[in-house]
């Protein structure tokens, strides 16, 4: 049984930053039709979060203000609402909630079936976490570029950028798991990390090699998982194979419009920016690659919900190895 108010960290304005969350008591939400309300252990931070907070997703999102932020969960089942199969109180889940109403920076949070799985034994609040938005986004970019996870496809090479950052590192495992040949680029500190997920070769992006982006072996890339902003199509375009992929997950409008081109010129070498299509079934998947150690969570950090506002300024940093994990203490 939920009790009627909890403890959450919201902000009220647009651009203060980490200094804009602000420690409430508001009420619990309820679950309505088709919707969990969920008793939350772990919640994990995207860098769409924040961005949302600058106002960059105006007038989108936030829907409303005040606004609990993040959407990617993991907690406990505690209450139904109607028309819920699957699911009874005690059940321990994965969610995205809806990024229109947010609500992961908070004790408990309602979320929809639609976007909620099991999480098995052996995987953890934090582990679960962190997939949703950053493992989808992993696992979407790499499937436009044409590959497989079931082993059938080709033995593309793939360049992924950024590669020690949350979608990246997934990007990294799931690329290999794949079969594809991978080339990444990241922080001389988290060479050996990235290489010990998979990577075939590493470059420095400080040092001329890692800045040129070109693979060691003379490979030309099939795709190319885009992970960084500040690097643009003329510098990738020349290191596509003939039909290679730029997949930008990060795209300004200047890339939507470059792709837009490419679309209806026919051309051979494209850039497609991502939009990631949340859905259940590949929640599902990544939460079964856990649960069998074929992929792994690597987590940057952990701090409490009454540190919310550090986890948020060093994701806003940029330079954090994995996932920012936010627990729910108690």
């Amino acid at each position: 049984m939920a009790p009627a108010r909890m403890r959450a960290v919201q902000y009220d304005g647009y651009g203060e930053g980490a200094a804009g969350l602000k420690d409430v008591q508001v009420p619990v939400p309820s679950a309505k039709k088709n919707e969990l309300l969920l008793k939350l252990e772990a919640a994990s931070i995207n860098p769409v979060d924040w961005k949302m907070q600058k106002g960059m997703l105006r007038p989108l999102l936030p829907r409303r203000l005040p606004y609990i932020p993040v959407t990617d969960v993991a907690g406990v089942v505690v209450d139904v609402g109607s028309g819920v199969d699957g699911f009874q109180a005690g059940d321990e889940v994965v969610a995205m909630l809806n990024p229109f109403s947010g609500g992961g920076f908070a004790e408990y949070a309602v979320a929809s079936v639609k976007l909620t799985v099991k999480r098995p034994p052996g995987v953890s609040a934090a582990e679960g976490a962190g997939l949703p938005i950053a493992a989808g986004t992993a696992l979407q970019s790499l499937r436009s570029i044409g590959a497989k996870l079931d082993g059938t496809g080709k033995p593309l090479n793939v360049l992924v950028t950024a590669a020690s950052g949350g979608v990246g590192l997934y990007a990294v495992q799931l690329a290999k798991l794949a079969g594809l040949h991978v080339t990444a680029t990241c922080g001389a500190r988290n060479m050996e990390l990235v290489r010990s997920l998979g990577a075939d070769e590493v470059l420095d992006y400080k040092t001329a090699e890692g800045a040129s982006m070109r693979s060691p072996s003379g490979r030309k890339y099939d795709g190319v998982v885009h992970c960084t902003v500040g690097v643009g199509w003329s510098t990738f375009e020349p290191l596509l194979s003939a039909t290679g992929k730029l997949v930008d997950i990060t795209a300004s409008l200047s890339a939507f419009l470059r792709a837009a081109l490419h679309w209806v010129t026919f051309a051979r070498k494209r850039l497609v920016p991502l939009l990631l299509w949340p859905n259940k079934a590949d929640l599902e998947f990544l939460v079964g690659l856990l649960k069998d150690g074929k992929l792994k969570t690597v987590v940057d950090s952990r701090f409490p919900l009454s540190e919310a506002s550090k986890a948020w300024e060093k994701s806003i940093d940029g330079h954090a190895t994995g996932k920012i994990i936010v627990e729910m203490e108690g």
